[in-house]
């Protein structure tokens, strides 16, 4: 998304897009990526509409998470956030461009980019959301609250998706060896608003925490869950699935 480009162009752009995103996704991604440089399983595509406003939540264990996952869905695109750090590198720029990346700020609240990410859901796009914020290899951490806001702002369904195996994809290519990844998406769901355009600051913890231990329960590796472990103290009270 260019600095000069309204959410209101960009988000009715999105259509431009596609011919770009066929050849990334198909022949760089898939063809390339899943084919020769690494090689991934994707299981629980069922979990991911068809249609509709969507956010996949994402835990972030590698630098080529968001590329597994936009190659992981065929039936739609997958549209991420990128780091405005990225830009600096021109091959990396022009990859983002074309796929028609958005950029966000680490390290500050970046209310344009929240303000992006509720009108792309809106209009029906497949977000990427990673609620950590950074990476963690060793396992999930502690969310930021991004996620949960552009949720409810927005009414979008949310899928779980959970990367195991890529923490040390470099260290194996360099050893000449194909790192096993494995992308799983978890059940669909979203928040329990009841029609509210405000929710009170503690129930919208509670809802992050339901959230974040629905992704802990679709993280194959049950030792990277972090400090979600401890599945047996999950609640559902202010989710809904909705498959």
């Amino acid at each position: 998304m260019s600095v000069a480009t309204t959410i209101e162009e960009y988000v009715a752009n999105q259509p431009a897009y596609r011919r770009k995103r066929n050849f990334i996704r198909n022949i760089l991604i898939r063809g390339l990526g899943f084919k020769v440089l690494w090689r991934v399983t994707v299981t629980g595509l069922e979990h991911v509409p068809e249609s509709g406003p969507t956010i996949l939540m994402m835990n972030h264990i590698s630098l080529i998470d968001p590329i597994l996952c936009m190659g992981a869905i065929t039936h739609r695109y997958v549209v991420p956030m990128a780091k405005v750090e990225l830009a600096k590198n021109p091959i990396m720029k022009m990859l983002i461009d074309a796929w028609g990346a958005y950029y966000v700020n680490r390290g500050e609240v970046d209310r344009q980019a929240l303000v992006n990410s509720i009108e792309l859901a809106k209009s029906g796009t497949l977000i990427l959301i990673a609620p950590e914020g950074t990476r963690h290899p060793e396992g999930l951490s502690r969310p930021k609250e991004g996620l949960t806001y552009v949720a409810t702002k927005s009414d979008a369904v949310i899928v779980p998706a959970a990367i195991s195996g890529a923490a040390d994809w470099k260290q194996k290519l360099f050893r000449l060896q194909r790192p096993h990844i494995h992308v799983n998406f978890g059940r669909a769901f979203r928040f329990k608003t009841e029609g509210r355009r405000r929710i009170p600051r503690d129930e919208m913890n509670m809802m992050t925490e339901e959230a974040m231990y629905q992704l802990a329960l679709a993280v194959v590796d049950k030792s990277k869950r972090g400090v979600y472990s401890d599945i047996e103290n999950a609640t559902t009270n202010l989710i809904e699935f909705v498959d």
